[in-house]
């Protein structure tokens, strides 16, 4: 497993899923976990370390409301920490400011709301600096996907 998706909810399933779906198209490995940082804080800190240990690379946490999952998992361990501000109250503001304005020297990378794809997606550009073959189909994916978009769009619209 390279990288370790956490979320607060079971309500937060479908949210989290886009991540999951980024990271299997590039083949990468990763396993799940529904763990609140304010409900079983003891549970998320012995997964950490467990997924520490077994050789995780990358971290992906969404959170709504409080949103403070992301930034308690980027206080325990020096692994690169990718947060999704999940949509629940405020239109997801509230969590996308809780997400990113974290203390200094404790960072927690932030994508959009409700943008757990992008959060697949940096996961993958982060290991493909390790990693050749993820690298290869990274740069594959996104020149396919400059292909479709000027076939698409590369002669004009109709408005």
């Amino acid at each position: 497993m390279k990288v370790a998706i956490f979320f607060g909810s079971k309500s937060d399933t479908d949210v989290m899923k886009g991540a999951a779906n980024a990271l299997k198209e590039f083949g990468v490995d990763y396993k799940a976990y529904i763990l609140s940082a304010h409900r079983v804080p003891e549970k998320l800190a012995e997964t950490i370390e467990k997924i520490e240990k077994d050789g995780c690379e990358v971290i992906i946490a969404g959170a709504g409301l409080a949103a403070h999952l992301p930034g308690v998992i980027a206080s325990q361990t020096t692994l690169p920490v990718i947060g999704i501000p999940v949509k629940a109250a405020v239109e997801g503001m509230d969590a996308l400011l809780s997400i990113v304005q974290m203390p200094k020297s404790i960072p927690v990378a932030t994508v959009g709301i409700n943008n757990s794809y992008n959060a697949g997606m940096l996961a993958v550009q982060i290991l493909s600096l390790k990693y050749p073959e993820i690298k290869e189909k990274l740069v594959d994916f996104r020149m396919n996907m400059k292909r479709k978009f000027i076939e698409e769009n590369g002669e004009g619209v109709e408005l």
